[in-house]
């Protein structure tokens, strides 16, 4: 008899519930390009300073105690500004909160969502966890599909979503459409989304919605007022579903000083408010109207934001990114492929400097272009005069070690570089002695041919002129005037650019600003393109408003320099020249 035991059985494998199963946290790409405009949030203008000041004169219990006074003393004041009894009323940490709890409320296995899409993603992934199957009903722009949404009503319909002003479309819906909904599906809760009501032109909903026995309102005080950082919302309905919805979350969802500087900007909000809620109506107006006139079809908004289709809409993202200005792109969002979400800016100025990048993203009117690097390629010359320089004075420069050096910036000027390095090194000569021997190697001596005939054009002739006929072309260099108008006139290409700047026309080399200001003060023009192939070429054309395009030149590690060139601001790196007719519009 055989005395070989068996294998113990395995315990599964620790696995999240199925609604988990393959599930990713919310998220907003982001550019890799730093930005600093941030107009994919929709959150509003930042409330006075003066407001946290609020907080120093309250009692430090304020801090120690569970915010159980502070919750029902906001719900107190929010229905009081109504005419509610505050048992209509639920805080909760932001309208995500509110939309979370309501799901639990009346959803789970068996029950569906009826769900108008594009909308809210968060609305859907709350009912998804719960078990409740999500039936989505197109909605992308126009009316609230309310004959689409009654048909596909029956018993087991749990919920009935209308965000209104919808997003991310700005779209609305009706008194009507509530009406009719709350009606034929009493067994369904209809739940109506606010979160950007102040914005709307058109008729308030949450009276209506107030008055009907199985409507919820949820609001937030993330937009219009500009608390998204203190994540306060609150829900307004009958009060037996507040009441499973006070049940089906934390006790205590919002913390104490929030609380109290959510209560005190409700009180003085009102001035800023209306000023705010003028703007953004007035400046929504003039984005959809600019965006119309620059191609795109932007769709009617009701909201702080414009939601527009555009024939590159990832490449428009990367361009705004490239100015500093980060919107809402939708990858993977049905119906959303080719469509960017803008907020509206929250000043006037910042209104300004979104219509002038968008302008120059879709309409430029000069491509102007660095020299060393991009239109000429420079490895055997100015890259082997400086190591041919510095190994003169006794120094070996491997080729790394220079694009480390440009890499790091404020290096446009190669006399300077090649200074830099040797001073680096312990190895100190005056600047016009490393001058002396760097231009006798790059313009030759004697029979020593100079290292400047080794040049050749990447960007050929055949593409200029194309490039030539579609918009006006100049060079921003911090080359010699000689040097660069003899290489202009060896290749014969000299014709095709209406704007030369070098290193004499301005006091300040890039990464300053001025000499791409210069160059389109020369041209008499306000929006343009910008290829370099350095940080520094990068940084002068954001700061002065250009589009900052990278360029790979031959041999370059590719990697390294498009992390280096993206970290700086290029809203892209070329790779092969005539890549930039393919975004061009």
């Amino acid at each position: 008899m055989s005395t070989r035991s068996c294998p113990e059985p395995q315990p599964a494998p620790l696995r999240p519930v199925p609604q988990l199963e393959g599930a990713a946290a919310y998220g907003v790409p982001r550019p890799l390009t730093p930005t600093d405009l941030a107009l994919d949030g929709n959150e509003g203008p930042a409330p006075p300073a003066a407001l946290l000041a609020e907080l120093a004169h309250r009692d430090p219990a304020l801090l120690r105690d569970y915010p159980r006074a502070a919750h029902r003393a906001l719900e107190a004041q929010i229905a009081a500004r109504r005419g509610l009894d505050p048992a209509r009323v639920l805080v909760t940490a932001g309208g995500d909160d509110a939309l979370d709890r309501a799901c639990r409320s009346v959803l789970g296995p068996g029950r569906t969502l009826l769900f108008p899409s594009p909308s809210f993603e968060m609305l859907a992934r709350y009912a998804r966890l719960t078990g409740a199957e999500v039936r989505e009903i197109p909605w992308p722009e126009g009316p609230y599909p309310t004959e689409r949404v009654l048909a596909a009503v029956d018993e087991r319909t749990g919920m009935i979503a209308v965000v209104s002003p919808n997003n991310p479309t700005g779209a609305v819906a009706r008194a009507e459409d509530l009406r009719r909904l709350c009606e034929r599906a009493p067994h369904a809760l209809v739940l109506l989304d606010l979160a950007y009501a102040e914005f709307a032109e058109q008729d308030a909903l949450e009276p209506i919605a107030l008055s009907l026995p199985n409507a919820l309102v949820v609001r937030t005080l993330s937009k219009a007022y500009g608390l998204a950082g203190l994540r306060v919302g609150y829900a307004l309905g009958p009060e037996r579903v507040i009441a499973w919805m006070r049940a089906a979350g934390a006790p205590y969802p919002v913390a104490g000083p929030s609380l109290a500087l959510a209560g005190a900007w409700l009180e003085r909000a009102g001035p800023a408010l209306e000023r705010h809620v003028a703007h953004v109506r007035r400046a929504r107006t003039r984005l959809a109207s600019l965006l119309e006139r620059l191609g795109s079809r932007p769709l009617p908004s009701q909201a702080n934001f414009v939601l527009a289709h555009f024939a590159h809409a990832r490449w428009v993202h990367e361009a705004l990114a490239g100015l500093g200005i980060a919107v809402r792109r939708f990858p993977g969002r049905t119906g959303l492929e080719h469509a960017l979400r803008i907020s509206i800016p929250a000043s006037e100025d910042e209104q300004r400097r979104l219509e002038a990048a968008l302008t120059t993203v879709l309409a430029p009117e000069a491509l102007l272009f660095d020299m060393d690097g991009v239109l000429a390629d420079v490895a055997g010359s100015y890259r082997e005069a400086i190591r041919r320089t510095a190994a003169a004075f006794g120094l070996s420069v491997p080729p790394e070690a220079i694009e480390a050096e440009k890499a790091r910036g404020d290096a446009n000027n190669d006399w300077v570089l090649t200074h830099r390095l040797l001073a680096r090194a312990g190895i100190e000569r005056p600047l016009e002695e490393v001058v002396r021997v760097f231009e006798r190697h790059y313009q030759g001596e004697g029979e020593q041919p100079g290292l400047w005939r080794t040049e050749r054009l990447l960007f050929d002739r055949p593409l200029l002129e194309r490039l030539r006929a579609r918009l006006r072309l100049g060079i921003v260099t911090g080359r010699p005037r000689r040097d660069a108008e003899r290489f202009l006139h060896t290749h014969g290409i000299a014709p095709l650019f209406d704007a030369l700047v070098c290193m004499e026309d301005t006091a300040r080399p890039k990464p300053d600003p001025a000499p791409l200001r210069l160059a389109l003060e020369r041209l008499g023009l306000r929006h343009a393109w910008f290829v370099g192939d350095t940080v520094d070429d990068v940084r002068a054309a954001r700061a002065a408003g250009l589009l900052p395009l990278g360029f790979a030149p031959p041999g370059a590690d590719l990697a390294r320099l498009q992390t280096h060139l993206a970290a700086a601001g290029a809203a892209r790196t070329l790779t092969e020249p005539t890549q930039i007719e393919e975004l061009l519009p």
